[in-house]
């Protein structure tokens, strides 16, 4: 299951312990951390074994669910399933919040109503939308708040962890606290991507953007193969998605292909008219996506502004019917 752990840099010299050190001065940690997880889902059981991969000690979970509670025992045999609050207590040195973005702020709130958590401590969520704003009442009591998504679509089996490396973390953390960040990100395997708190929402929601509309996308196109009887629909798409998805990475808007970047007005118009007999929800996706390709093309100089004329009357002339 489990990776060897990974070699992590030397803690620098002669810096203060947390709590003695100057104001604004980078803080220092244990070389092993004392770790604690509430919520045991995808994303938070497999940080915690990455995190124990990396010579840690994650001595507490919490996890209601069945599934919550198989993950425990599979990923994180040496922590105990406790509540939210007896995990903190046992977390002396770091908690990871991982749970759902609309949750984590009530959870924080009550963790520090109750005294559970202690000043030094470190409380890390794993929140892409949300950035330290969300742990003040952690803040307010002593904790050391940080922010650190990491930008990966989990499934919560041993298998992530082999995913894990080289990926990107989304972080957001006080000035003195960065080189901890940066040095808990590369026991992770991953590289460390700053985020300002104003900017949490905007990364988060180009993740979302580009990953679970992805898949909305793919399987949308996979469906509509069905439709056309296409009995494996997978076996076609997998090597032209494949291929577009390292062209846009690679070549950015100069990847685009297609009726629409070729100002193809008939194409377009037989698309859309089929679409409306077999799979009207399709229609309105397939407008949105094909306006804004028309308009990324346009600015790229790849479609010129009069030859998108007829593809554009088309368009607009289905989004009339539509609304209608």
């Amino acid at each position: 299951m489990s990776a060897p752990p990974r070699p992590r840099p030397a803690a620098p010299s002669g810096a203060a312990a947390p709590g003695g050190a100057p104001a604004g001065a980078p803080l220092v940690f244990p070389r092993v951390l004392t770790v604690g997880v509430i919520g045991a889902g995808r994303v938070g059981a497999v940080l915690g074994a990455a995190l124990a991969d990396a010579g840690h000690r994650v001595v507490a979970a919490s996890g209601v669910s069945g599934a919550s509670t198989a993950r425990i025992a599979l990923l994180l045999p040496e922590a105990r399933n406790h509540c939210a609050t007896s995990v903190a207590h046992a977390a002396t040195d770091l908690l990871l919040i991982a749970v759902p973005d609309d949750a984590l702020a009530g959870v924080v709130a009550g963790l520090a109503e109750t005294g559970a958590l202690r000043p030094g401590q470190l409380v890390a969520h794993t929140s892409g939308a949300h950035g330290l704003g969300v742990l003040a009442p952690a803040a307010a009591v002593g904790a050391r708040p940080l922010a650190l998504h990491p930008a990966m679509t989990f499934t919560g089996t041993p298998d992530d962890l082999g995913r894990l490396a080289g990926i990107s973390y989304g972080v957001t953390a006080p000035a003195e606290l960065r080189p901890f960040a940066a040095r808990l990100v590369t026991d992770l395997g991953g590289v460390p991507e700053w985020v300002g708190e104003a900017d949490r929402s905007l990364y988060h929601a180009a993740l979302a953007h580009g990953a679970n509309h992805l898949v909305t996308l793919v399987n949308e196109a996979a469906d509509r193969l069905r439709d056309a009887g296409v009995a494996q629909p997978e076996k076609v798409l997998a090597p032209l998605l494949r291929a577009a998805l390292e062209n846009a990475l690679r070549l950015g808007d100069d990847a685009l292909t297609g009726p629409v970047s070729r100002g193809d007005a008939g194409t377009v118009r037989r698309h859309l008219e089929r679409l409306a007999a077999t799979a009207p929800e399709s229609v309105v996706p397939y407008l949105a996506l094909a306006r804004r390709t028309a308009d990324r093309a346009i600015a790229a100089g790849r479609l010129r502004p009069a030859d998108a004329e007829s593809l554009l009357d088309v368009l607009s002339g289905m989004h009339r019917e539509v609304a209608a």
